[in-house]
């Protein structure tokens, strides 16, 4: 149990977070049409990319033009774009110092920060949201969903992985974030009724009345005992679910009841890698949106994998991106000899067939990381008005010890921007990274189990951002300079605009906000409940 720091009582807002804050204090509940765009981010100070670093190759070119959803178009995070991470880092700071620029490196998160909860371990979470990614504060409360694993059930944090449960947590609107808990509301889903026996993360829509839709990824683990014991290795079953159920709300609380479940997608091996081409493939974390350039239809973005045989890839000119007579660009032999063709993620996207949302179809991905990354996770289609024009922001999760043989990046949030759901998008910053944790990019990369005492202690501070309205962006603790996590970050927040973010440090106490705030902006189901 650690104690309760400082909290902020009182947050420092500009213009759209302001608005977001009154939306939040609000008791007047509203019905709001489901077209409403998102809350959009603050501009940063200046939306001018990062200038060219001597001694390193230039970023690949990228035109932001959108494509139609069907189409076999996919946009490509080079190496030569990866490579502008290390070109925007500083090679000069002493051993275990934060290496890159302030506008992309959250603030330090205490070593003291409270525990969320005494009987579960927290990490993945997201909101009640529409198909617009508005967060829903439904008859007074907002509410949240997390993966929960049992703190006392004899196992380690770091075995929660098999043991994950999507749990959720209920507040009153009203509530000041900066002092009143988020209360517990147990498992989502009754035991031994969703698909597969442990449940992964995904996103939950409400829909009409008091309906709502919880896609998720169904795994299925055979040797749980096993890796709960620090063995284990089978590889397990993983496809893209739904559950149909119903909230409810009233003074005591809310609850959920009456889900039916439903399975979705399982990975093809065209184009999203399966299970028996790959023992640690990857197909996970359904976020679905509605796109107001494509009217009445749903769409879903997740983790893949490029389909193949594990190995069988080999990097091409295009994955590396270089222009051609780049002095600093790598060679194409080298690249492949070194290994770096192990990493192949992707960004897919999937269509639904039907109103109920019960029927898909596979499209090719939007982004493909080949020989750049080998995760892309929990990744979301945020879609603000820039100048009068819809612009497309896609972003999602990576490890630092996920980067292919020649890349370095730290754990945290990656952005792309383009004109529509299927587009060029351009890497934000020229690099891709919008926000991660203080890291020492000169050393190597490690992982959070087991962390050398060179490197920056906080550079696993945070884990699984989930960027919302406003551009505030929400995580969970997972290792503060050796204290183990399980809880939910402070908040914090970016400021985007064309491409380019920068952290904003005026937000809360010296850039941290409230631990878990992940506040409402659209007020459905009536008047409310209240203290």
């Amino acid at each position: 149990m650690h104690k309760h720091p400082n909290t902020p009582r009182m947050l420092r807002w500009r213009s759209a977070a302001a608005a977001l804050a009154a939306t939040v204090a609000a008791t007047a509940f509203l019905a709001v049409p489901s077209a409403q765009a998102n809350e959009p981010s603050d501009p940063p100070a200046s939306t001018q990319m990062p200038a060219p670093a001597p001694g390193f190759p230039l970023p690949t070119p990228h035109t932001q033009t959108a494509h139609d959803p069907a189409s076999d178009f996919t946009s490509k995070w080079t190496r030569a774009d990866a490579k502008q991470i290390m070109a925007q880092s500083d090679s000069q700071v002493k051993p275990g110092q934060n290496s890159m620029s302030p506008d992309v490196t959250m603030p330090e998160i205490p070593e003291d920060f409270p525990a969320m909860n005494d009987d579960v371990w927290v990490w993945d979470t997201w909101s009640l949201t529409d198909e617009n990614a508005n967060q829903i504060s439904y008859k007074g409360y907002d509410v949240i969903f997390s993966l929960v694993a049992d703190r006392h059930a004899g196992y380690g944090f770091d075995q929660r992985h098999w043991n994950a449960r999507i749990g959720y947590f209920f507040r009153k609107t009203n509530a000041d974030p900066a002092k009143d808990k988020w209360n517990y509301g147990g498992h989502l889903f009754l035991d031994n009724t969703s698909i597969g026996n442990t449940e992964w993360s995904g996103s939950t829509r409400l829909m009409k009345g008091n309906q709502v839709n919880v896609f998720y990824t169904a795994t299925t683990f055979y040797d749980v005992k096993e890796r709960n014991a620090g063995g284990g290795g089978i590889a397990p079953d993983a496809v893209i679910a739904k559950a149909l159920g119903k909230i409810h709300a009233d003074k005591n609380g809310v609850t959920f009841d009456g889900f039916q479940h439903t399975k979705l997608l399982e990975p093809d091996g065209k184009l999203y890698q399966n299970k028996a081409q790959n023992p640690g493939f990857a197909f996970r974390d359904p976020y679905t949106f509605a796109d107001p350039a494509h009217p009445g239809k749903t769409f879903m973005v997740f983790e893949g994998n490029t389909g193949g045989k594990r190995g069988d890839y080999r990097c091409k000119n295009e994955d590396l991106g270089y222009a051609k007579g780049d002095p600093n660009a790598e060679n194409l032999a080298e690249v492949n000899s070194k290994g770096a063709y192990y990493q192949t993620a992707n960004v897919g996207l999937a269509v639904a067939d039907n109103k109920d949302l019960t029927k898909w179809h596979f499209l090719p991905p939007i982004l493909s990381a080949n020989c750049v990354n080998d995760q892309t996770e929990r990744p979301q289609i945020f879609i603000q008005n820039e100048g009068g024009k819809n612009k497309y922001y896609l972003f999602t999760i990576s490890h630092q010890f996920t980067y292919a043989a020649g890349m370095r990046g730290p754990d945290g949030v990656y952005g792309f921007v383009g004109n529509g759901v299927r587009s060029d998008y351009q890497p934000m910053n020229n690099s891709g990274l919008a926000l991660g944790s203080p890291t020492d990019l000169n050393l190597p990369s490690e992982s959070p189990e087991a962390p050398t005492p060179n490197q920056n202690g906080r550079q696993f501070q945070a884990y699984s951002h989930y960027v919302q309205p406003g551009g505030l962006v929400q995580s969970f603790i997972d290792n503060v300079n050796g204290v183990r996590g399980g809880s939910l970050s402070p908040t914090v927040k970016i400021n985007f605009r064309d491409g380019v973010s920068k952290v904003d440090r005026s937000f809360g106490k010296n850039g941290l906000g409230p631990f878990g705030y992940l506040p409402t902006n659209v007020h459905v189901g009536g008047n409310g409940h209240y203290k």
